[in-house]
């Protein structure tokens, strides 16, 4: 009954194995291609990890998203054009560096203002 039971779990876990590997990351032959290539994959977020870029990331998503890089530089494409095909399909989030735009204002300022409160609360403690 145990062996059955163990026998049942393990077919039962095998579709979780069967998911094939990915490709393997092959870099473009062209020299100056791959350092473009790789200078996109630097800036864009990897959207598994979420804190890595696809450059850094071991993530199956990641290494999608490294061949989509790879084959638009390949065929021409120029670098700000393929941050703009990964901004425009995953959103802004994907970016590393966010756009300078009325609704990302905050984000851009909010250091300015932080280092500001950090600056008058300094000078008000120093001033008692």
């Amino acid at each position: 009954m145990r062996a059955a039971a163990i026998a049942l779990l393990l077919i039962a876990a095998s579709p979780a194995l069967a998911e094939p590997p990915p490709p393997p990351d092959v870099p473009l032959e062209n020299p100056v291609q791959e350092a473009r290539a790789k200078a996109v994959m630097a800036e864009l977020r990897c959207l598994t990890c979420q804190n890595q870029s696809i450059a850094d990331s071991n993530a199956a998503q990641a290494q999608a998203m490294r061949m989509e890089v790879r084959d638009r530089i390949a065929a021409g494409e120029e670098p700000d054009v393929v941050r703009a095909f990964f901004v425009e399909r995953y959103g802004d989030w994907v970016s590393f560096v966010p756009p300078a735009r009325n609704d990302t204002a905050l984000l851009w300022a909010a250091p300015l203002l932080f280092l500001a409160l950090g600056v008058a609360l300094v000078a008000r403690r120093f001033r008692r």
